[in-house]
């Protein structure tokens, strides 16, 4: 990357504990940005004094204010700016990923050729895809189609100059901070874009259905609280996701109970529904167990839209949702 090209690109890492993966993270960022770093929240691995002797900025997180992803990659972008004003683009990616080389070069290439897109991303891609089947209906998620999107995901190169204005993410989000800030970024003229380019390394490092279960149940949060933000908005962001969560984790179910208990035992039939839901899911992801795992993960989608709930009405700050 030409020196001039480098001058202008920073980048935020944010991780705990992330051990070999945060090192792998760092080197393949360091050579080809001004500077890079990296927020820590907490880590007693010797994180710290890696990056630190890797040549980053270290910034760790005063842990007396609730964590979460979206206040530590706000940290460290403004930290970056203080240092460097003249930056304009920041690479975000998290500590357990390592980013392709020649990617960062590509998505400024794009960002320059186009001056109305805020942020530009590629494909992530699981590094263990066939450790375990969580593992690789992550790797499946996170092949989006190629072009103008919604959103991004964690990893993404953003143009300072549209991220600043809207003040980057919402501190408060324990999940689902990108594709709120999206949401803003678009209602004000910036595209978000997909380009069909390598981007991203990512290791899940879910191998248990408990980490599964967690995992959905922030998505259930991300879903109801996203709907809470900006469901009333034209957007309608996240109403259809999170109205099905509770359909299918909920709704469903107590109504069959109900009918079951109080009607006829032949209500209880309408449970075949289930079934055939599984299959269809079946058909289109075209493997019996990642339809089962995606029809059962309504029911912790719907536990996470529930903890939104709870502790919205009893004025509470969320904690993050970890599954590592």
């Amino acid at each position: 990357m030409p020196q001039t090209s480098r001058a202008t690109i920073g980048a935020v890492i944010i991780g705990r504990n992330e051990g070999e993966r945060l090192r792998l993270c760092l080197a393949s960022v360091l050579p080809f940005t001004r500077a890079a770093c990296y927020v820590d929240s907490g880590s007693t691995d010797g994180s710290v004094e890696m990056a630190r002797s890797m040549g980053a900025e270290v910034i760790s997180l005063d842990l007396a204010t609730p964590f979460t992803a979206a206040r530590a990659r706000n940290v460290g972008y403004r930290h970056l700016l203080d240092l460097h004003p003249k930056l304009r683009f920041v690479q975000f990616v998290d500590g357990d990923c390592e980013v392709v080389p020649g990617w960062i070069e590509a998505g400024r290439k794009y960002l320059e050729a186009n001056p109305n897109c805020a942020v530009v991303f590629g494909r992530r891609r699981e590094r263990f895809p066939a450790k375990s089947i969580y593992n690789r209906i992550c790797d499946l998620e996170w092949n989006v189609p190629v072009g103008d999107a919604l959103s991004c995901g964690g990893d993404a190169l953003f143009r300072l100059d549209a991220l600043v204005p809207v003040g980057g993410y919402r501190d408060s989000l324990i999940a689902g901070e990108e594709p709120e800030l999206c949401l803003r970024l678009r209602r004000v003229g910036w595209r978000v874009h997909r380009l069909d380019q390598e981007m991203t390394r990512h290791d899940a490092a879910i191998t248990q259905w408990r980490q599964w279960w967690r995992r959905a149940v922030r998505t259930g949060h991300a879903f109801a609280e996203g709907a809470w933000l900006h469901g009333a908005s034209p957007d309608r962001h996240w109403v259809h996701e999170a109205s099905r969560s509770v359909l299918w984790g909920m709704a469903i179910p107590l109504t069959i109970a109900l009918l079951g208990l109080l009607v006829s035992p032949w209500a209880w039939l309408l449970a075949l529904i289930y079934p055939l839901q599984w299959l269809k899911l079946t058909v289109r992801e075209r493997s019996p167990l990642v339809a089962f795992l995606t029809l059962t993960g309504k029911f912790a989608e719907v536990q996470g839209v529930l903890k939104f709930c709870v502790t919205k009405l009893l004025g509470r700050t969320g904690r993050i949702i970890e599954y590592k």
